[in-house]
Parts: C-alpha cells; sequence; structure tokens
C-alpha cells in the first residue's frame, strides 16, 4: 500500500470512528494493517536514520586515525607500539563497517516488501552503501601505508643495527689498535740505567775486566733485572748516592751535565733525545 494510500485509510476510520459509525470486522482489519505498516515504516525510518549516524561516525573515527598517522609521519615517526594500537583500531573500524554493511544489505531486503518502498529510499541506501565501500578502501590504503611504513622502519632498523655492529667492530679494533700503539711506544722509549760499584757491576755481568783484558761492557749474558727502567722521555735527574761517579755507556757529550749537592752526584740530562740517541743503557760505575 502506498502512503498516499495509508493516510487516506487513516483520515477514513477517524471519521468513522469519530460519527461513530458501524465499523465492520474488514474495517477493523484494515485498521490493524494500517497501524502495523506505520509501525514498521516508522521502525524502518529510525533504523535509516540510526545508520546515517553510524556511518557518519565512522567516516570521522576514520579521518581521526588518518590524522594520528600524518602527524605521527611528520614528527619523529610511529614507534613499534603505536603501530600496533593503530592496527588495531583500523581493524576494528573495518569489523564495524563489514557490521554496517549487513545492516544495511538486511534493511534493503526489508523494504522491498516494505509499504514504504520507493526510488527514493533506495537511493540512500545506494548511497549509504557506496560511502561505506569507500570508507572500507580508506581503511585497507591506511592498513596497507602503516604496514608498508612498518616493513620500512624495519629495514631502516635492520640496516642502523648492522652499522652500529659495524661501528662497534670498527672501535674494538681502533681501541686495540691505539692500545698496541701505546705499548710499542711505551717500549720503544723504554730505558734501563744501573748505578752500582765497579764489583756489583761485574758480580752482575754488566762490566768484564781483568789484568791486561779489554773492558768489555754488556757483551755477555749479563743480569737484565739488575737494571732499572725509566721512561726516555721523563727522566731528567737521577741521584747517583756518591761522591763520584763515572759514565760506561756511550752518551753525546753536553747532552748531560754531573753537579753535586747534600745528597751526592746529580746526572742532569740536559738533552733527552741526544742523550738516548746512542743506546737505551745507562751504566753509571760511582766507586
Amino acid at each position: 500500500m502506498s502512503p498516499k494510500h495509508l493516510i487516506y485509510s487513516l483520515g477514513i476510520s477517524s471519521i468513522l470512528i469519530s460519527c461513530n459509525g458501524p465499523i465492520d470486522k474488514a474495517q477493523n482489519s484494515l485498521m490493524e494493517t494500517s497501524k502495523q505498516d506505520l509501525a514498521l515504516a516508522l521502525q524502518e525510518r529510525d533504523q535509516l536514520l540510526a545508520l546515517v549516524k553510524e556511518v557518519s561516525a565512522g567516516m570521522e573515527q576514520i579521518k581521526k586515525i588518518e590524522n594520528i598517522m600524518t602527524v605521527s609521519e611528520d614528527n619523529a615517526g610511529i614507534n613499534a607500539d603505536r603501530q600496533q594500537q593503530i592496527l588495531g583500531d583500523l581493524e576494528a573500524v573495518r569489523r564495524t563497517l563489514h557490521t554496517r554493511k549487513k545492516l544495511l544489505d538486511n534493511l534493503e531486503a526489508r523494504l522491498s516488501d516494505s509499504t514504504i518502498n520507493n526510488k527514493e529510499l533506495k537511493e540512500t541506501i545506494s548511497a549509504f552503501r557506496s560511502q561505506l565501500d569507500a570508507q572500507l578502501a580508506e581503511i585497507e590504503l591506511l592498513s596497507q601505508h602503516l604496514t608498508s611504513a612498518n616493513e620500512h622502519i624495519e629495514v631502516l632498523s635492520h640496516a642502523v643495527d648492522s652499522l652500529n655492529s659495524t661501528v662497534d667492530n670498527v672501535t674494538d679494533e681502533l681501541n686495540t689498535a691505539q692500545e698496541t700503539t701505546v705499548q710499542l711506544e711505551n717500549r720503544l722509549n723504554t730505558c734501563y740505567y744501573a748505578v752500582a760499584s765497579k764489583s756489583q757491576l761485574k758480580e752482575h755481568g754488566i762490566l768484564e775486566s781483568g789484568f791486561l783484558r779489554k773492558t768489555k761492557l754488556m757483551k755477555g749474558d749479563f743480569d737484565m733485572d739488575f737494571f732499572n727502567t725509566g721512561d726516555k722521555r721523563e727522566l731528567r735527574l737521577l741521584h747517583l748516592n756518591s761522591a763520584k761517579a763515572r759514565l760506561l755507556t756511550n752518551h753525546p757529550e753536553n747532552s748531560f751535565e754531573i753537579t753535586n749537592d747534600s745528597t751526592g752526584m746529580v746526572l742532569h740530562i740536559l738533552n733527552l733525545d741526544r742523550f738516548w740517541s746512542l743506546s737505551n743503557f745507562l751504566v753509571i760505575e760511582n766507586d
């Protein structure tokens, strides 16, 4: 029955009731049917209006998620936890849209047999379906975009981890090389000195001399442990603890001098490079 016939029937029924005229069973049946049709039409109208609100809310929700993604990308990026949250929100919206689409299909099926079925409603339902499809497509696009961004972030993270590992390895190698260089430099700048009496020097094989024999200095198996060690770059002063002293090792003139103080004779190294240029050993006889 069309809405025009429905209104006409309701008007006739009202006149008959106000005039207290006779109402037969057919008229009662017609009135009851009209009431049911009206109630159904109102129900379908309310469901359609509710669906309109839900579709609008869905669009707002999608726009909100899209804005969140845009803001996050414009700043420092989306971390893994935030990505999972947004993907979860998108999936929830997707499920909701599919539910609304089913409701729209059911409503369309009911309206096909309804008393208020007309061209305008069909066009409205078609527009809602197109809007829901557009929202689903937008959700899919956002999901793909976020997944693609996540994959790109993972690739960059692996690259960063690899670079960090390379930097760590290079740093370790550099530190090792620097330690080796320092050790080698220290070793090259290590000097050995011994200040002792003639008899002590002989006892430790540092000095060999005898009657009618040429004096030999450190020519054999001498006791290396008898020597003190120092750094050629820093050793500038050496107390000899004796009133007299004689350098047995070879050192350039003018690179040193020996003076006296309250403790006895003192060796002053005036030019470190020249003094140690001929030998890393210094042997002084102090008796």
